[in-house]
């Protein structure tokens, strides 16, 4: 089927739609105390995460630029044919620039539209012309360093440059992908796949940023193994890849946290690289970039070489310390995830993927509590060397997913919008609002405000398909300078109830407001600044159930 001509018009209207929808904001550290600045936008998301509108929004904000014309310069300079230059760098990355950094050691960082590494990256900048800061920086530079290695193989191989199908093997040397199951599975079932189905992408302005006719063609290169791929031992949904890189856990030791990571980079090639002996790294489990596959490697009760690291828990809100100094792969079981910590969005497909296995895992190791304190980033306990899976993770939707799947009812509102469940969740706020990040928050981080004779308002929001009685709960970072007396308004079907907390205690946890009847469709929860002045008022996330 030829995916882009026939989605053509049909993605057009969703963006159209989707120009209404929110855009994440990157988050930076904002000092302790209330500092004015000009009112937020509010914002009001339409549609959920498996909508058209969302998924071409998310889409367009990996590719924001016209890339056809790049691809074509490229490929007439080295004479490569630019439908598979086209098809490689969606196989990488999704035709997103990417910034990689280094998830396994001994793995060089990946870069740009087309995720080169290492030599690739110096000897495609010689061949090319420019330098190796340009290709790891610029599209077009990128792109000509790739095509001009492409070119170079080609001729080395006595490749027909007129036969699209021959040139699988120079698009293999050109991967990083050594073991010959996972290359066979990267040329055939992610290059060549797309080459023959097509594909498209859309900027955020609506207009074409790279288009993939699909042509029939099989590439000339080893098929993978025909044989029965067994059921993860732990998670029939699966693919059991077993990895000789792991060891026993401790005696007595019980898993408490999961850990999220990106591959840096595409499926097969993380895979790949975990069950490589020498590699001496390894996940339990890996998720393709659409959710359409999992591989386990690692039994959940062995430990599998994720995290090089001793738990801080000073990292992790204060939580679990009596675990301190402990190596995190003791009590953790990983979850790598096709991709880059750098990249704009990840697919509804791989979040509604991994959300199902995470609550699969937490059904087996009941130690692991589904809030964001035990399913955490690899990046917020590992700060020094990594940021995975980046700062578009969709953190406060994904463990509402998980507690979903789980038969979990809970609706929780982050204060951060790239965060929530647009269905079932959003903010707003008027006012001075600044971002905080001091331990202890839920989500990713909050928003504080200086307390005087003002409303403007934090407003939580939730959505109810059906009138009921709900329990409210917050949550906050507590501290000295917190208001003892934080008054949040609860709107109900009988008019509004303000209930005072004291932020400076009871921080980190989840505190209950109040049990109160609300109406089908949208309610609010706000968080006022009218206090006794000299403080600030936390607005991080509430918890409806």
């Amino acid at each position: 089927m030829h995916v882009f001509r026939k989605t053509l018009a049909a993605t057009a209207a969703a963006m159209a739609l989707a120009a209404c929808g929110p855009q994440p904001q990157p988050e930076t550290q904002a000092p302790e105390a209330p500092a004015p600045e000009s009112p937020a936008p509010t914002e009001n998301p339409s549609g959920t995460a498996d909508d058209p509108a969302r998924e071409v929004a998310d889409v367009a904000r990996r590719t924001p630029y016209e890339l056809d014309g790049l691809f074509a310069q490229a490929a007439k300079e080295f004479d490569v044919p630019v439908s598979l230059l086209k098809a490689v760098s969606y196989a990488q990355t999704r035709w997103e620039h990417v910034k990689g950094e280094e998830e396994f050691a001994g793995r060089p960082a990946a870069f740009g539209l087309l995720a080169l590494r290492g030599e690739h990256v110096t000897e495609g900048a010689a061949l090319a012309g420019v330098s190796a800061e340009a290709v790891r920086g610029e599209p077009l530079a990128n792109l000509r360093a790739g095509a001009a290695l492409l070119a170079k193989y080609a001729a080395e191989d006595g490749i027909d440059r007129a036969d699209l199908g021959a040139w699988a093997p120079a698009v293999a040397r050109l991967s990083d992908v050594t073991d010959p199951g996972a290359q066979a599975q990267f040329i055939h079932g992610d290059v060549y796949r797309v080459l023959r189905e097509g594909a498209g992408a859309f900027t955020p302005q609506g207009k074409v940023a790279v288009s993939l006719e699909g042509t029939p063609v099989e590439a000339k290169f080893a098929l993978p193994r025909v044989s029965a791929m067994a059921a993860g031992p732990d998670y029939a949904s699966s693919i059991w890849r077993e990895s000789p890189n792991y060891n026993d856990r401790p005696a007595g030791t019980k898993v408490s946290l999961i850990i999220i990571h990106t591959c840096e980079g595409n499926y097969a090639g993380c895979w790949g690289w975990l069950v490589n002996p020498s590699a001496q790294v390894s996940a339990h489990y890996v998720v393709n970039e659409s959710g359409s596959e999992v591989s386990q490697l690692v039994r959940e009760s062995n430990r599998a070489w994720h995290v090089g690291a001793s738990y801080d828990c000073n990292l992790n809100g204060g939580t679990q310390c009596g675990l301190q100094g402990v190596s995190v792969n003791h009590f953790s079981v990983g979850i790598e995830h096709a991709g880059f910590a750098s990249q704009a969005s990840f697919p509804a497909g791989q979040i509604d993927a991994s959300a199902k296995l995470s609550c699969d895992i937490t059904k087996g190791n009941t130690a692991v509590t589904r809030d964001s304190f035990h399913i955490v980033a690899h990046g917020r306990l590992q700060p020094a060397t990594r940021t995975d899976p980046g700062p578009n993770w969709p953190w406060s939707s994904y463990i509402s997913k998980v507690n979903s799947f789980c038969g979990a009812s809970a609706i929780v509102v982050d204060s951060h919008q790239a965060n929530n469940d647009a269905s079932k969740a959003s903010v707003e706020m008027t006012g001075d609002w600044a971002q905080g990040t001091s331990a202890g928050y839920y989500g990713s981080g909050y928003y504080y405000a200086g307390t005087e004779a003002v409303s403007q308002p934090f407003t939580f929001k939730f959505y109810l398909a059906a009138a009921g009685s709900k329990t409210i709960s917050a949550w906050w970072v507590a501290g000295t300078n917190r208001s003892a007396a934080a008054p949040f308004i609860i709107h109900h079907t009988s008019g509004s109830t303000t209930v005072a907390v004291n932020q400076q205690a009871n921080g980190g946890k989840w505190n209950s407001l109040g049990t109160f009847s609300f109406a089908a469709g949208w309610n609010t929860v706000q968080l006022s600044r009218w206090a006794a002045e000299g403080s600030v008022v936390i607005a991080d996330a509430i918890k409806v159930e």
